[in-house]
Order: C-alpha cells, then structure tokens, then sequence
C-alpha cells in the first residue's frame, strides 16, 4: 500500500501534539504503521521524559547488502495547534495562521512514512532501515535523550533540517542554558525604598551589560525570559531570568558564558543583592566531515536525482546532536518548509514530494564508504 506523502502530512498536521502530549500521533503512526505490516515499538522513556507517550521505533529488515540506516523525526510540535485545518492553495500547505503549522516536523514524519510504503510496495533493493519518531525534541531534544530501545544503524539522518531537500546539516552547536535567581530585600516602595535591594533592578542592570543576539558566525546569546516582583508597591526581592548561549566553537562558548556570570556577579556585589545559577549544557556540538559516509551517500542519492545538495550549519540543535554524541554519526536533512515556529509557517507540496523521492534515494544504492 503506497501512502500519499500530502495526504499523510496533512492527517499528522491536523493533530495537536505540542511536547509531552504527543501521544494521540504516536497512535495514528502506529496504526499506519501496522498497515505497512511493519511493527512499531513503544520504548520506556515516557516515565523518564514525561511525555504521555515514548519514542517510536519502527524496524525494516533489508532485501539487499547495504549500511542500516536510521530515519528520525519529532512528534511534537513547538506549540499547540489545537482545532488548526492545514489549508492548501496553490501548491502551499499553511496554517489558518493562528498557530504554527506542524511541518516541524510533522513534514518529516509524513516523509520516511510515505518513503517506506513506496519502498516496500515497490519490493526496492535497500539495506535494514530503523526509523525513530521522537518526543519532546521541541523541550530540549529529551525523547532521543531516554531513548530505551537500542539502535543498530551505521548512521541516521534527522529529517528536521533547514532549507530545501537536499540541503544537509553537518554542524549544530552546543548550547548552554543558565537560570538566574536574583535575590534582594523587600520594602515599602514609597515609604522607605532606600532599606529595599531591587532585584528587577539588579537583574536589568546584569542584561544591560550582555551581548546578545548573533555575537559571530558561530556564537549567539539569548535573555528569554525574565519574570519577578509581586504588586507595584512593594520593592521586589526576587527576580528571575533564563539565558542562553550557543555556539559550535567550545572556548567561544565557554567565554561568553563566563561574562555572563561575571555581569551577574558584579551587578549583584554593587547592589547587595544574592545571585544563584542553574548552569546546564542542553546539548553538544556535532560536525561532521563531507568524506564521511553519511554525508557521502546524501552526496550519491542528491547526484542521482539531480538536485542540489548544500552544507550548511544550523543555529539550532536537534535529535542529531543527542545522537552523534553518543557515538551514532547522523546529520539533518532540509525539508522544505518555511518559516517554521511562526503562524507563517508553510511547506510546498512540491518538497514533500520530493522528500520522499530523496528518502528513497539515500536508502536505495546505500553504500557504507
């Protein structure tokens, strides 16, 4: 039974799946799945991520020589998408522009699962494939990081890339998070201010000395939230705020974390105020060198459909990170969509289609050198 790839995305688009209730499309994909004659396994992570599901895997033994190669996309979306229809015009498939779409990466997903119905509809010569639908990568790439259920492949690719098809992602960055807890001392705002330690105050005083946004090529900094005080009159003895840093360069990273500390510190000395940090490194860096054979065969299966197929660095992390630091070499795979995390984002059925072609290519002909 062969699975139209729109038709798919838009079934998985219509269900909403933001992180850790990804459990209604862990059911569809099961059911579909199972039509295919394949079976899907549910790991143990769900009482380790907090997902109302785990990861899904799904194995397809080979009918040819050739590396076993993994297919990994998200369930979950960056928000919630509840009683958002895909609308398609003109060969785009967009949100009703209230919520985010879902190509990320419900795009993926409809991918590999239209991929692999044309492959065994189709009986096309391809070594053992190992296909993982992940939870809460939104949240910070967690379902792959409890993922239980143990992986043979000689290399995977992540299907939640940026660009077109073909595109391929051979370096993220590390990134590092630090939640600052401010603490000062509370006072009657207009009858004696001068016994009270702002801590909003401290805290603007620390962002204001940061660099943020783009720092180079390979660093960027972030102050994401900052949240604190209780009612207008009263001067605030708490303030709170999340950072974070990023960077494919380890030293650079490193640096930048340290001035942040260091505004932190000092703002907190000259005022009197208390600071705490929760320092937490989410993910590691990856790259990947374009000789290796999962880059290779993207090379080989891009040539054979005449389509470009770029290198390109990411600004944002994904599964693959999780997955090349324990020793498995993955990369991203554009596909295609635009704009993601916003109500603007959209997909061609034009890529979808031809994600799928692709997919088939790079499991077609896989050579492990």
């Amino acid at each position: 039974m062969k699975l139209n790839v729109v038709d798919e995305f838009v079934a998985l688009a219509s269900i909403n799946s933001p992180s850790r209730r990804e459990g209604v499309v862990a059911r569809y994909l099961i059911e579909r799945i199972g039509e295919l004659g394949l079976t899907a396994t549910v790991d143990d992570s769900a009482t380790l991520s907090g997902s109302d599901t785990g990861n899904i895997v799904v194995r397809v033994p080979g009918n040819a020589p050739g590396p076993t190669i993994m297919l990994c996309a998200h369930m979950d979306t960056v928000g919630p998408t509840e009683d958002m229809v895909p609308v398609l015009r003109d060969g785009v498939i967009a949100s009703n522009g209230e919520t985010v779409l879902g190509a990320d990466d419900k795009a993926g997903i409809a991918i590999i699962v239209a991929a692999l119905s044309e492959l065994l509809t189709d009986n096309t010569p391809h070594g053992s494939i190992e296909a993982v639908f992940s939870v809460q990568e939104e949240s910070g790439l967690f379902g792959v990081s409890y993922l239980t259920e143990p992986l043979s492949a000689d290399f995977g690719y992540i299907l939640d890339g940026d660009g077109p098809v073909g595109t391929i992602v051979n370096q993220a960055p590390s990134k590092m998070d630090l939640d600052f807890v401010v603490e000062g001392r509370a006072a009657h705002a207009g009858v004696s201010p001068e016994k009270g330690i702002n801590a909003i105050v401290t805290a603007a005083k620390a962002i204001a000395r940061l660099r943020t946004g783009r720092i180079d090529a390979q660093t960027t900094s972030n102050v994401g939230v900052i949240s604190g005080g209780k009612v207008r009159n009263i001067v605030p003895d708490r303030a709170e705020v999340a950072v974070e840093v990023r960077s494919t360069d380890g030293d650079k990273l490193e640096r930048e974390v340290q001035a942040i500390l260091d505004a932190f510190d000092a703002e907190a000395a000259a005022s009197g105020a208390r600071v705490t940090v929760r320092r937490e490194e989410s993910f590691v860096t990856f790259t990947i060198e374009e000789t290796h054979p999962v880059i290779a065969n993207a090379f080989r299966a891009a040539r054979s459909l005449g389509i470009e197929s770029p290198l390109r660095t990411s600004g944002g992390g994904m599964d693959a990170n999780v997955f090349n630091a324990r020793g498995l070499a993955c990369v991203g795979l554009g596909i295609g969509e635009e704009d993601a995390h916003s109500p603007q984002e959209r997909i061609t059925v034009a890529q979808l289609e031809r994600g799928v072609t692709f997919v088939k290519a790079l499991v077609a002909g896989a050579v492990y050198r």
